[in-house]
């Protein structure tokens, strides 16, 4: 169902955010992509901005913390206990890049880094999920971990999260990433020409569109551009964006077996 309404199992992706250098108009940019609601929020949060979409939370959109972070896509990966988790990923190899926050009675969070580099982040729900809609449009349907060092990652993520992995049929080596048998998310090896050699590990955000050629033609008019090509796949048409800010993300047309 595209609509969640208990907490996501842990392991699972659960939730997407950027934090940009002009968050109004990153607002105005994905609403007018995606049909997103949402406006700069208070004080207390930072001006942090759940935005929605059918009244549902669907993403997150804040102001940058420091003038040299970086403008991406975080995904942001369900826990039960985010201190346990943080000690989890300690010991599996990863580089905690900030301690556990609290985040008002909605939840606490922290970041970090895999064995390969990609960051990633921790959602401990309270009263807060995560993403309240899903699998449909302008809504995030997929979270893909691109490492520069698959089997290292594939390892990390199995003993800080207990996640499983399965070989996708056809997909030339790409891995399911499993959550008590049900199928959460990807992680593949970074290999030319899809991904340029000074690319690092990141997760990658994809969000549906119901056409993928029109969104992408929406975008560049609001001054995105085009990394690769609306191009058909096994699973859908899909094209990868970068939004004016530096920000990569991809839409996704799901075919019917997708």
């Amino acid at each position: 169902m595209p609509e969640v309404t208990a907490p996501y199992a842990p392991g699972t992706p659960c939730w997407v955010d950027l934090m940009v250098p002009d968050q109004q108009a990153a607002l105005d940019f994905y609403r007018d992509l995606f049909g997103w609601q949402g406006e700069i929020g208070p004080p207390e949060t930072g001006g942090y901005s759940v935005c929605t979409r059918n009244g549902r939370p669907v993403a997150g959109i804040g102001p940058v913390q420091a003038p040299d972070a970086p403008t991406v896509w975080t995904t942001y990966i369900a826990s039960d206990d985010a201190p346990a988790t943080l000690s989890a990923v300690t010991a599996a190899g990863g580089t905690p890049l900030t301690e556990v926050m609290d985040v008002l009675t909605l939840g606490q969070m922290f970041l970090a880094a895999d064995p390969a580099g990609a960051v990633f982040g921790v959602w401990g729900h309270k009263d807060f999920f995560g993403a309240g809609l899903v699998n449909e449009p302008g809504a995030l349907v997929w979270n893909e971990c691109n490492s520069r060092g698959a089997d290292a990652a594939s390892v990390f993520y199995a003993a800080a999260f207990g996640v499983t992995f399965t070989e996708a049929e056809g997909m030339g080596g790409y891995r399911e990433i499993r959550v008590d048998g049900r199928v959460v998310g990807g992680l593949q090896q970074m290999k030319p020409p899809y991904f340029t050699p000074e690319t690092p590990s990141y997760w990658g955000v994809y969000f549906a569109v119901d056409d993928t050629d029109s969104t992408v033609d929406a975008a560049v008019k609001r001054r995105a551009d085009v990394l690769v090509p609306p191009t058909d796949s096994p699973v859908g048409r899909i094209a990868t964006l970068r939004d004016p800010w530096g920000a990569t993300f991809s839409v996704i047309t799901p075919s019917a077996q997708g």
